[in-house]
C-alpha cells in the first residue's frame, strides 16, 4: 500500500507541475498578443495567406495577391484561417494558435525531462529555463513557424521515450513528424536524422520491430504526400522549383536574399539572447559530456551538435533558423542547475560577478529609458531585473542556492513587462509606423487596387493593413512607361516635391501623402 500511495503522490505532483507550467506559458504568450502590429517579412505574409484561406475558401491551393503561394506547406496558414472564422480577423487571432502551440512546448518539456531524467528537479528547471528564453518567447508569439515546429518536434522525441515503456506511443513519432511536414516542409528530414541518429546512440534499435512506427509513418505522412501530389498535379514543375529548390537548396548552398553571415552566426545569436542562463551553459556543456552515456546527455548533445552544424554551415542566415536548439539548450542548463542545487556548497564568484553587474546596467538602463523610452512598464521592468539580480547575486555571496529559483522568477517577470510593453517586437522601429498608413490607402482607394510606393522596400505587413497590394518602385520610371492609366501613389515628401505629372492628393500622415494621378500620352 505505501507503494501505491507514494505512486500516487508522485502522480499528482508531476500533474501540479504540468498544470503549473501550463498555466505560466499560456500566461506569458498570450498577455498583450495583440498590442502591436505585424512584422515583415514572414508574419505579414503568412497572415495575408491566411486571410486570403478565409476570403476565398480556396484551402488546398493557397493564394497571395490571388497568384499561387508555393514556398511553404499550408498548415500554419490553415491554423490562422480557422481563428479568422471564429473570431475575426485581428493580431491576436492571427498569433493566437501560433503562440498556444508554442508554450506547449514548456510543460512538454517538463515531460521529456521525466523520461530522461532520474529525479524530478532537472526536468523542472529545465522546463523553467525554456519558459525564461526570450527568442523562444519573442518568436513564438509570432506567427512563425519555428515554435509550432519546436513543439511537434519535442513531441516526436517524447513518444520516442515514451515507446519504451508502451509500444503504442510509436505512433507520435511518424503522426508529429508528418504535422512538421506540412508546417515547414523539408526541414522534417533534419529532425527525421536527429531522431535516427539518437535512437542508434540510445540504443533503442528495437522499435524497428514495432509495427506502430510505421503505422504512424504511414498516417502522418499519408495527407503530406497527398498534397504534395496535388500541388505537383495542378502547378506542375513550378511548384518543384519554387517549393524544392528556392526554399530548400538554395537556403543551403547560397544565401537567399542576401541573409549571410559567417560560419559563427548562431554562436553570436546563442551568446546575445540567451542571457543570464549563458553563464552556466560552458560549464553545464562539460557536465553534460561527463555524463555522455546517460539519456538525457546524448539527447541533449545529439541534438544540439547535429542541428548547429548543419545551421552553421547553410548559405542562408535567419535569427529564428537557431530555435531548434533552445529546448536542448535549457536541458543542458536545467541539469546543471540541478547538479548546482544538490551539490554544490560554494558557488563560482564568476556567477557573482555577472549578477552584480547585470544589476547595476538594468538600474543604470531606468535612465535611458526616461530620457529615450518613456514607457512606465519598460522602467518597471528595468527596476525588477535589477532588484532579482542584485538579490541573486547577494545569495550567491551567501552560497545560498536559493539564488536559483530567484533568478528564476526574476527573468519571468522581467520578460512579461516586456511583453506587456510596446518593444517586444523591436523590429517595428526600423521603417515608418504601418497600419496609419495602411488605414489612409484604405479609406481613400478602390478594393483590389495596386498602389505604388517610393519606400525603398515592398511591406507586407503594409499590404496586410491597407487590404492592397502595395509595390516598391522607382516612381520616374513607372510614370515614364504608363500611359492612358490611373494610378495611385503613396510618396515620400522629396519625391512628392519633385513630381512633374498632375495629381490629386487623396489624404497624408507623417510620413507619406497618397495621392492619384492620371497618365494620358
Amino acid at each position: 500500500m505505501k507503494k501505491i500511495s507514494l505512486n500516487i503522490n508522485h502522480k499528482k505532483f508531476d500533474l501540479f507541475c504540468i498544470l503549473g507550467l501550463l498555466i505560466a506559458a499560456l500566461f506569458i504568450y498570450l498577455i498583450a498578443l495583440g498590442n502591436l502590429p505585424l512584422r515583415d517579412w514572414d508574419e505579414g505574409t503568412r497572415a495575408l495567406v491566411a486571410r486570403e484561406i478565409y476570403r476565398t475558401g480556396n484551402w488546398l491551393h493557397p493564394t497571395i495577391y490571388s497568384q499561387p503561394y508555393m514556398l511553404k506547406p499550408p498548415l500554419m496558414m490553415w491554423l490562422v484561417s480557422i481563428c479568422y472564422y471564429l473570431e475575426g480577423i485581428s493580431e491576436f487571432t492571427t498569433r493566437l494558435l501560433p503562440s498556444i502551440l508554442t508554450a506547449l512546448g514548456v510543460p512538454l518539456l517538463y515531460l521529456i525531462g521525466r523520461e530522461i531524467f532520474e529525479r524530478k528537479l532537472p526536468a523542472i528547471f529545465s522546463a523553467l529555463v525554456y519558459l525564461t528564453l526570450l527568442p523562444v518567447l519573442r518568436h513564438g508569439r509570432l506567427i512563425m513557424l519555428d515554435g509550432m515546429i519546436l513543439t511537434l518536434f519535442m513531441l516526436a522525441l517524447f513518444c520516442l521515450l515514451k515507446a519504451n515503456k508502451r509500444r503504442i506511443w510509436t505512433l507520435g513519432i511518424g503522426l508529429s513528424l508528418g504535422l512538421i511536414a506540412l508546417t515547414k516542409g523539408i526541414l522534417v528530414l533534419v529532425f527525421g536524422l536527429i531522431i535516427l541518429i539518437f535512437i542508434i546512440l540510445n540504443k533503442q534499435l528495437n522499435i524497428f520491430k514495432n509495427i506502430y512506427l510505421y503505422l504512424g509513418f504511414l498516417l502522418g505522412f499519408l495527407p503530406v504526400f497527398a498534397w504534395y501530389f496535388l500541388q505537383y498535379q495542378y502547378y506542375g514543375i513550378e511548384f518543384i522549383q519554387v517549393h524544392f529548390q528556392n526554399q530548400g537548396i538554395e537556403r543551403v548552398s547560397t544565401a537567399v536574399e542576401g541573409n549571410k553571415g559567417p560560419i559563427w552566426y548562431y554562436l553570436i545569436e546563442l551568446i546575445k539572447y540567451t542571457i543570464p542562463w549563458l553563464i552556466f551553459f560552458p560549464q553545464g556543456l562539460y557536465y553534460t559530456w561527463q555524463n555522455k552515456r546517460e539519456s538525457w546527455a546524448i539527447l541533449s548533445l545529439t541534438c544540439l551538435i547535429i542541428y548547429f552544424a548543419i545551421i552553421s554551415i547553410m548559405g542562408t542566415k535567419l535569427p529564428w533558423y537557431i530555435m531548434p536548439i533552445y529546448p536542448f539548450f535549457a536541458l543542458i542548463i536545467g541539469s546543471y542547475l540541478a547538479h548546482l542545487w544538490d551539490n554544490v556548497k560554494y558557488f563560482s564568484k564568476f556567477y557573482l560577478g555577472f549578477c552584480a553587474f547585470l544589476s547595476v546596467a538594468s538600474f543604470a538602463s531606468i535612465i535611458y529609458f526616461v530620457l529615450v523610452d518613456r514607457q512606465v512598464i519598460l522602467i518597471l521592468m528595468a527596476l525588477n531585473l535589477s532588484i532579482f539580480m542584485g538579490i541573486s547575486a547577494w545569495k550567491i555571496k551567501q552560497n545560498n542556492r536559493h539564488f536559483i529559483p530567484i533568478l528564476i522568477l526574476g527573468m519571468y517577470l522581467t520578460l512579461s513587462l516586456l511583453m506587456m510593453s510596446k518593444s517586444w517586437i523591436w523590429e517595428l522601429n526600423e521603417a515608418f509606423a504601418v497600419k496609419p498608413v495602411g488605414t489612409l490607402i484604405k479609406n481613400n482607394t478602390p478594393p483590389n487596387t495596386k498602389i505604388y510606393t517610393s519606400f525603398y522596400y515592398s511591406r507586407p505587413s503594409l499590404d496586410f493593413y491597407s487590404d492592397r497590394q502595395v509595390i516598391a518602385e522607382n516612381i520616374t520610371n513607372l510614370l515614364q512607361n504608363l500611359s492612358n492609366k490611373e494610378v495611385y501613389l503613396l510618396l515620400d515628401e522629396n519625391s512628392l516635391v519633385n513630381l512633374n505629372v498632375p495629381y490629386k492628393i487623396l489624404g497624408k500622415t507623417d510620413n507619406f501623402t497618397l495621392i492619384k494621378c492620371q497618365i494620358l500620352r
